[in-house]
């Protein structure tokens, strides 16, 4: 699954609008391409190379000269590959970000819009709610980038890039590339239908092709597993990878913030399961002072920055963590549906870090960094015009470049050039 995905205004597409408008788009990128240069000598030796592992894999010959026959890779890709931004961010602006004012309001939306669908996944897979929101918002913005031709691209021409020319994880690459392959010539989707992020991931949840393949569900029953169109398949696909592969457990929650008492940090050795009992008999607390409601569930201490807030966490952030092997996205992921849920923020700041601005103060840092003619959308979400305005203006009055939509620079935009 890729993670460099920004939040744009939220939509909802039925399977045939979000496919026509898909299709148009990659279909218009695939022809630019193909127009601007025909397949370099190298990459052609490459293609003519790698059909004998897809013909091995199963893939038919006709499928394999029509899509890479014509395919032009894109290597664009590259500079995103070394530009994740789990590791760009500290982790206090890296959950304020992903948390955001917007994303806690419209997954409440979500929420309420799709109880029933969430109801059943539920039922049928054990998987909360309110991971499955939290996974949705991080994913796509609850669907609303699928169609963003910013940050969606068809996912094909990426792969064959990566596969051909980025060394570092090639035979991963080549993996997803005969996936892909395999899930045309399956005839579950044309080439131009599957758009996504510069790794090859798509839809709502952005799987990638593997798991499309591999942990696919029907769960609308219109005859194939799709990520895209409704939520349904790709809530039912994710919630049964979160079980199957990241051993989810039913009614567990993923963990909780906690106070430890003085001196007991060591205990945070990032390896002891114990049950919340043991804990609560070590003195480590909730930190809103409630009772842990299944004392005997295992979890771990975790305290990811000296001083900053400390976590009791389970077996299901383990099962978050499988989806995307980070530890801020997972914790990010999971606070963000607690935050949908109703709960509040966290009690202790990391140190250094500070609030998340509200909806109006990032409104308020866009329309100051447009009048100091840093050019970006008025729309209370920090996609990556914004992060470039803000760039551009903290190394104009020499801030440190990066590209926080804070509280700090809010201050500074106030007051003036």
């Amino acid at each position: 699954m890729a993670r460099i995905l920004l939040p744009f205004s939220a939509q909802d597409f039925s399977r045939r609008s979000f496919l026509l408008s898909t299709a148009a788009f990659a279909a218009s990128l695939c022809t630019c391409d193909i127009a601007a240069a025909a397949q370099s000598p190298a990459f052609a030796r490459w293609v003519a190379n790698f059909r004998a592992r897809a013909l091995a894999r199963g893939i038919s010959e006709q499928t394999y000269d029509r899509v890479m026959g014509a395919v032009t890779p894109d290597t664009s890709v590259y500079a995103q590959f070394s530009a994740q931004p789990e590791v760009t961010e500290l982790m206090w602006q890296y959950i304020n970000r992903r948390c955001s004012e917007w994303r806690v309001i419209t997954g409440k939306e979500r929420a309420k819009q799709y109880a029933a669908l969430l109801s059943r996944i539920e039922k049928d897979y054990g998987v909360d709610r309110y991971i499955l929101l939290g996974l949705w918002g991080m994913e796509s913005s609850f669907g609303d980038v699928m169609t963003n031709p910013k940050y969606m691209r068809p996912i094909i021409p990426a792969l064959a890039a990566l596969a051909w020319g980025e060394p570092r994880r090639r035979k991963y690459w080549e993996a997803e590339l005969l996936n892909a392959l395999t899930i045309v010539d399956r005839g579950w989707a044309k080439p131009e239908e599957m758009v996504g992020s510069w790794a090859g991931a798509m839809g709502h949840t952005q799987w990638m092709p593997e798991v499309w393949l591999n942990m696919g569900v029907d769960y609308d029953r219109d005859g194939r597993a799709s990520p895209f169109g409704k939520p349904d398949d790709a809530f039912a696909g994710t919630a049964r990878y979160l079980l199957e592969r990241g051993n989810y457990r039913r009614g567990e929650s993923w963990g909780c913030e906690v106070r430890v008492p003085a001196g007991q940090t060591r205990l945070a050795n990032n390896r002891t399961m114990r049950p919340y009992a043991k804990w609560h008999g070590l003195g480590v607390r909730r930190a809103d002072d409630t009772a842990f409601a299944r004392p005997g569930d295992q979890a771990k201490l975790w305290i990811p920055v000296a001083g900053g807030p400390a976590f009791l966490v389970g077996q299901n952030f383990r099962a978050v963590y499988s989806y995307n092997p980070s530890s801020s996205y997972t914790l990010a992921l999971c606070h963000l549906g607690d935050l949908i849920r109703g709960d509040p923020p966290f009690r202790q700041q990391f140190p250094g870090g500070e609030r998340a601005p509200t909806l109006n103060e990032i409104k308020e840092i866009q329309r100051r960094l447009n009048e100091h003619g840093f050019k970006n959308d008025v729309d209370g979400r920090t996609g990556s015009d914004t992060v470039r305005a803000i760039i551009a203006f903290q190394k104009k009055v020499g801030m440190e470049p990066d590209g926080y939509a804070g509280l700090k620079l809010l201050a500074r935009l106030r007051q003036g050039p």
